[in-house]
């Protein structure tokens, strides 16, 4: 007989005693079992995370490549964290086991932490492989969710990806919260209306203050005291919470009819608008995608509006023309900065008010949130738990199913937070979204190609795109190391079978296949598609979530709706006109308290290159996983440096504070 030594942890988890009897038997490459052996009725204590104990097996025994576990149902069935086991042969040989699951289920099978293609298993663990995918699509089965959308998770969340102990916690107020509650019930409780702008700058100024003692850092104040400048203005364009609906314009629309004469005092450069433009100095952001979406009353407003912006001698981008409408004429004037001061103060309102929605439902939901379930759906469905692809997206897909399911239920149902904030419900939020869906693609969400197909390589100050490739190109050699680690040709990406179905299984959660369908063929390929799926969950997420207290926090600067109708003429607006535009005192304080919650990192926020939970095992991994952390290191100092010379920092792309997933 020969003795097996085995450790078994649950880490430090709230709830993670087990008060059920865990079985465990060892399984080795030959199919055989050793006995099944109790690990302890009454395991671990909240102050307990390991236990050790012996297995006696046969001497033929061989290498120990799977453990299963069986817990015994008693009147109550309580989960139970499994974190890793390890099992250390005779000979002094370990082979490690990394679970990182609540186990509800009668009987879990874990493989041997090694990483593996397919392809590469004997015949039986291949069947075993199959048949554990066939039980995982049975309860992570695609929905079509709400229509035009990409699909969803079907029925409750389960279990092995929903919060954690911790993150649920972390969603509890804490004492700077309870600060916003009390300038939020004092929003609601106000007796008087607001009046004026400077009613929303004390409110600012008060919190602002709230910020200083918790040392939060912020561009509140940056925000507050420069919010209606053009060159702030035009600055949110490129570093803003939706830095990716600017573009160059080399020829301007058929429905905006700027001429040279509407701008010529503009266009610092002594040069025609004609020449402006050839010579790249132009850009434009259309909110084309709103027009015809309905509003959700008809004490609210809606436009869809362009805007011409310019790049001048300074190398500051600012705004020059402003069409409200989709729709030239008398009606629908084109504003300019020399216009009477509320007048261009109330059509940027609406420029940044259009921009609020498209931002919050098109490049946040849509593009962060909805597309990592997909990957996540997909991870699950088509690989197994020991496919190093699996290892690798497992951290980026955390808490997104679970976050997302929340979403549905309480920010864009029929009675959600943004039913009450915006200008639209449920059947505007379905067309606008049923309008993004036609235009995402594949090609959208690689972003040197997203970046390259707006024409925006060389706009000086554009720290979104600056980080961003950094953020990307790092990303990127640390998923080709990776993938050179298991693939060792090209032919390798081909046979596998589960990442070319995981591929597939991806489309068609994406509601429109065909825009996804770039073949798989090589490691390049891999590589790239994998770097697309962590930058979404990681970096595309932090840029366009972490800044929306900076920038809606100032009511005036991101309305999140309208109460009067766009004008129609020029001279008819005053600032009485403005206030009573602006969301009232109710929506306000929402707002407040929305863009607070949903900026706020959790209490053990996991950043990009932390990986506590170690699924890989293998030495050349984990070796990656360090260059990655180095690297990463490297590009926070460059930041952070940088950020020392500029009065407005940009650091919603320091990999210091790029969660891991989406997760908020």
């Amino acid at each position: 007989m020969s003795t097996y030594k085995v450790f078994v942890s649950t880490g430090i988890h709230e709830f993670g005693e087990m008060t059920n009897s865990i079985y465990l038997t060892l399984i080795d490459s030959n199919d055989q079992s050793s006995d099944r052996t109790l690990v302890n009725k009454t395991f671990l204590s909240s102050f307990e995370t390991e236990i050790s104990f012996d297995i006696c097996v046969k001497d033929d025994f061989g290498d120990i490549v799977q453990v299963k576990l069986e817990k015994e149902k008693h009147l109550v069935n309580v989960q139970w964290f499994c974190e890793n086991i390890k099992v250390k042969a005779p000979s002094g040989k370990c082979f490690e086991f990394p679970c990182y699951l609540w186990i509800a289920d009668d009987e879990v099978i874990i493989r041997e932490g090694t990483a593996r293609l397919p392809q590469d298993d004997p015949e039986w663990l291949k069947k075993q492989r199959r048949e554990e995918l066939e039980s995982t699509q049975k309860i992570f089965r695609w929905s079509e969710g709400i229509p035009g959308y990409p699909m969803c998770l079907e029925g409750e969340v389960p279990p092995e990806v929903r919060f954690d102990a911790d993150k649920s916690s972390s969603f509890k107020w804490n004492s700077v919260k309870a600060a916003v509650d009390a300038v939020v019930l004092m929003l609601e409780n106000c007796i008087h209306p607001l009046k004026d702008l400077a009613d929303f700058e004390k409110i600012l100024e008060d919190f602002e203050k709230i910020l200083e003692d918790f040392k939060i850092d912020n561009n509140l104040r940056s925000v507050r005291q420069y919010w209606s400048k053009d060159y702030m203005f035009g600055y949110q364009f490129l570093n803003g919470c939706n830095p990716v609906m600017i573009r160059k314009c080399v020829e301007l629309p058929d429905n905006f009819p700027v001429t040279h004469e509407m701008v010529e005092g503009f266009l610092k450069r002594g040069v025609t608008l004609q020449e402006e433009l050839k010579a790249g100095n132009i850009y434009i952001a259309d909110y084309k995608i709103l027009d015809g979406v309905p509003t959700s009353s008809s004490q609210l407003y809606l436009a869809a509006p362009i805007c011409l912006l310019y790049k001048n001698r300074l190398d500051k981008t600012v705004p020059i023309a402003i069409q409200l409408s989709q729709n030239p004429g008398e009606k629908s004037p084109i504003f300019v900065p020399s216009d009477n001061e509320y007048d261009w103060m109330l059509a940027k309102m609406w420029v940044k008010s259009a921009d609020f929605i498209v931002h919050q439902l098109v490049t946040h939901l849509l593009k962060t949130h909805l597309i990592s379930e997909v990957f996540e759906m997909a991870m699950y469905r088509k690989l197994s738990a020991v496919h190093p692809v699996y290892k690798l997206l497992k951290p980026h897909v955390r808490f997104t199913i679970a976050i997302n399911s929340d979403a549905r239920e309480k920010l864009i149902s029929k009675d959600g937070v943004f039913s009450k904030i915006s200008s639209i419900e449920v059947a505007g939020m379905d067309k606008l979204m049923q309008s993004a869906m036609k235009t995402l693609t594949y090609e959208s969400l690689c972003f040197p190609e997203a970046i390259k197909a707006r024409g925006m390589e060389d706009l000086p100050k554009y720290y979104y795109r600056d980080d961003g490739m950094k953020i990307w190109e790092t990303i990127n050699c640390f998923v080709s190391a990776v993938v050179k680690i298991y693939y060792d040709s090209d032919e390798a990406v081909q046979n596998d079978t589960e990442i070319q179905e995981f591929f597939k299984d991806v489309s068609f959660g994406m509601n429109n296949s065909d825009k996804f369908q770039k073949p798989l063929k090589t490691r390049e390929d891999l590589s790239e598609y994998l770097t697309v799926v962590i930058f979404t969950a990681s970096a595309q997420h932090s840029a366009v979530n972490f800044g929306q207290f900076d920038w809606y926090a100032c009511i005036p600067n991101g309305p999140s709706t309208m109460r009067k109708p766009p004008p129609e003429q020029k001279g008819q607006v005053d600032m009485k006109y403005i206030m009573e535009s602006l969301p009232n005192l109710e929506c306000s304080s929402l707002v407040f308290g929305t863009v607070w919650d949903l900026t706020r990192f959790q209490k053990k926020e996991l950043f990009l290159g932390m990986y506590p939970e170690m699924c890989f095992t293998e030495q050349p991994v984990k070796e990656a996983i360090e260059n990655f952390q180095i690297n990463l290191h490297e590009v926070t100092n460059s930041i952070k440096s940088r950020n020392e010379g500029l009065t407005t920092k940009y650091s919603y792309l320091s990999p210091n504070k790029i969660p891991n997933s989406v997760a908020i």
